[in-house]
Order: structure tokens, then C-alpha cells, then sequence
């Protein structure tokens, strides 16, 4: 590969993924706020920049996966990012943020002739390494063909097309990530209740979730039954669904769909992140 592709955020998803660019044989210029983290990547060929704006390269493609709205927002307008990208440049954001915010930084990339592509990742470091992430995506439809590659060789598995208003991609995320939650929450409650009367709970998910079961065959169902009845559930996944729950609950009340799960399921997640 010739052309060199910035990215931001190397957190449990972005690292994983910037390695499986980097052994596609792309050219990576990587930066993280903890700089330590990109050690990995600079054994294998990676260059470290010391800021957000050094990854960019005119007209190139940046990627970025960070925390929330407010990080993503630091990077675009962190000093010169907008303006080194330039025109034809693009931007692939892969976080997971309100729609408006895409909305909002989408504008901003137009204003400088760049482009803004969302392509939020559902799958976590596991998924990204057997290259079993599904991917929204959604924006200026040259822009997803040039970045659709990239999205391939991070490992994106599925890639599904949401057309060109950036917002429609986030929204798919917040709706994934709200039944996501809803399900581990439901399969929390009903495997706690079966153990408590006796019955194995790791048995329970065995019928239940079986692939070839009428019943929830899902490998949601499957996988966090299975972490459920294992006892290996990690208190990082109520952060982030508390995170994801409020900008689902958010967004929703902006066009006044109504929300009484996702109420239920904040106060839930809050009272979790509470006892913590």
C-alpha cells in the first residue's frame, strides 16, 4: 500500500485494529494521549506523532475512535487538523457519538473541502482480531468508496451503507447498542434468578442460545450468557452502556420518541456505576 493513513485512539478497539492496517501493509502515522500505548505499533512500523494534527497528511485519510463526543470534537478542532486535511481529504470517524455531533462535524470538514464519513464498530478487540467487526456506514458516497478498503483491512466483516446523511450511521449504532444492553440486562436478571433456584445457569444458556434453537440464537444472547454464567462480566461494559444509553435516550427525545426502557435502564446503570 502506498498511501500513508493517520489514526487517532488506541484504546481496547483502536489498537487492534491499527494492527490489522499495519499488517495489510498500509503506512500508519498513530497518535494516543497515553503516547506509551502506541508501542506496539511503533515495534511493527508505526510512526508516533506528538500531536492529533501530525497524523494528517493533505488530502490523506485520518481515522479516529475515541471516547465520546466531547474527545472527538477536541481532535477536529485541535490546531490545524481541518486545514492540514484540506480539500479531498476525509476523516473516518468510527466512535460512538450523537447524531448531531456527526451532524455538526460533518459541516465544519465541508467547509475546508474535506470529507466526514461515520462508520461507528460494532465488536469489541476480540472481534477486531478474527476480523468479525460489522460496520454502519454513512456520507459523501466517494468518500465510503475510498475509505472501504481501510474498513476491510481493520476487519470489518460487514459493511452496511446508510446512505449520505452521516447522522443515519450513528443512529444505527445507538439503536444496536441500546438492545445490545437491554438484552445483557434482561439475561442478567433471568440467569441470576435461575441460579438462585437451583438450575445451572450456564445449562440455560446452552438451550436457549444454541445456534440451531427457535428460540435466541443469537451470539449476543450466546456470548453474554455464557460471560453471565461465568462470572466474567467486567464493570467497563456498564460504563460504556451508561454512556451509549444516555445518547440513545438523547437522541430519541429530540424527535420525541418516547423512552421508558431507556429511562429504566439509565437508572439501572447508574445505581451500577454507583456501587462501583
Amino acid at each position: 500500500m502506498s498511501e500513508a493513513i493517520g489514526f487517532i485512539g488506541l484504546g481496547n478497539l483502536g489498537l487492534p485494529m491499527a494492527s490489522n492496517l499495519l499488517n495489510a501493509g498500509y503506512g500508519l502515522w498513530v497518535y494516543n494521549r497515553t503516547k506509551s500505548k502506541a508501542g506496539p505499533l511503533v515495534e511493527k512500523g508505526a510512526h508516533l506523532a506528538a500531536r492529533p494534527v501530525d497524523v494528517v497528511t493533505s488530502g490523506g485519510i485520518v481515522a479516529t475512535i475515541v471516547w465520546d463526543d466531547a474527545a472527538l470534537e477536541s481532535i477536529v478542532m485541535s490546531d490545524g487538523l481541518l486545514e492540514q486535511l484540506g480539500p479531498d481529504g476525509i476523516h473516518l470517524s468510527m466512535s460512538t457519538v450523537l447524531p448531531e455531533t456527526a451532524r455538526k462535524l460533518a459541516a465544519l470538514h465541508a467547509q475546508c473541502g474535506s470529507s466526514y464519513v461515520a462508520a461507528p464498530i460494532f465488536g469489541g478487540a476480540e472481534a477486531a482480531a478474527a476480523r468479525q467487526l460489522w460496520i454502519p456506514i454513512a456520507g459523501p458516497q466517494q468518500a465510503k468508496g475510498r475509505v472501504r478498503p481501510l474498513l476491510e483491512a481493520m476487519g470489518g466483516m460487514g459493511i452496511f451503507d446508510f446512505g449520505e446523511e452521516v447522522g443515519a450511521a450513528t443512529i444505527v449504532k445507538l439503536v444496536g447498542n441500546f438492545l445490545i444492553t437491554s438484552a445483557r440486562r434482561t439475561m442478567g436478571e433471568a440467569l441470576v434468578m435461575a441460579e438462585k433456584n437451583g438450575v445451572d445457569p450456564k445449562a440455560v444458556i446452552d438451550m436457549l442460545a444454541d445456534p440451531s434453537s427457535p428460540l435466541l440464537p443469537s451470539p449476543i444472547y450466546r456470548n453474554y450468557g455464557k460471560r453471565f454464567a461465568e462470572r466474567l462480566v467486567s464493570s467497563h461494559g456498564n460504563s460504556v452502556s451508561l454512556k451509549d444509553t444516555g445518547l440513545f435516550q438523547k437522541t430519541a427525545q429530540q424527535v420525541e420518541s418516547p423512552t421508558p426502557i431507556a429511562d429504566l435502564l439509565l437508572d439501572l446503570l447508574s445505581g451500577a456505576e454507583g456501587r462501583r
